[in-house]
């Protein structure tokens, strides 16, 4: 018989998660790789990703898989946090009060400002010389 499976996709930044929650005992794979593998001593990342099964008091009971692409490890983490969240959702529709108040539902839409023609950068202006 076919395992369950959840599905959420989450984005920040330039950060784009699938993710994919199955019953398990709480092993964190992100690109086929283990969790402290992907992004070594990185607690605080850890902790990011574990604050939506916090929530929801589903720590330990869903192994999550993710495949994450763009973007830095904490934009990354925030992508994989958002997944998390939707992915929960799908077990139980009964989750979202508790999430949508903890923010974990709200797609993070800040991004780095575009670089405008005649600056260096987004507002850098080139450097003034008087002579």
């Amino acid at each position: 018989m076919a395992q369950v499976q959840y599905y959420g996709t989450g984005r920040r930044k330039h950060s784009v998660a699938r993710v994919r929650l199955v019953p398990g005992d709480g092993r964190i794979v992100i690109n086929n790789r283990e969790f402290n593998e992907y992004f070594g001593n990185k607690e605080v990342l850890k902790l990011i990703i574990e604050q939506p099964l916090q929530e929801t008091g589903a720590v330990g009971q869903y192994d999550v898989i993710v495949n994450v692409t763009g973007g830095g490890y904490t934009g990354q983490a925030g992508a994989i946090r958002h997944g998390v969240s939707r992915a929960l959702l799908e077990v139980d529709p009964e989750y979202r009060g508790s999430l949508k108040a903890a923010g974990f539902l709200t797609r993070d839409a800040r991004m780095k400002e575009r670089k405008k023609y005649g600056l260096k950068a987004a507002r850098r202006a080139p450097q003034f010389s008087k002579r």
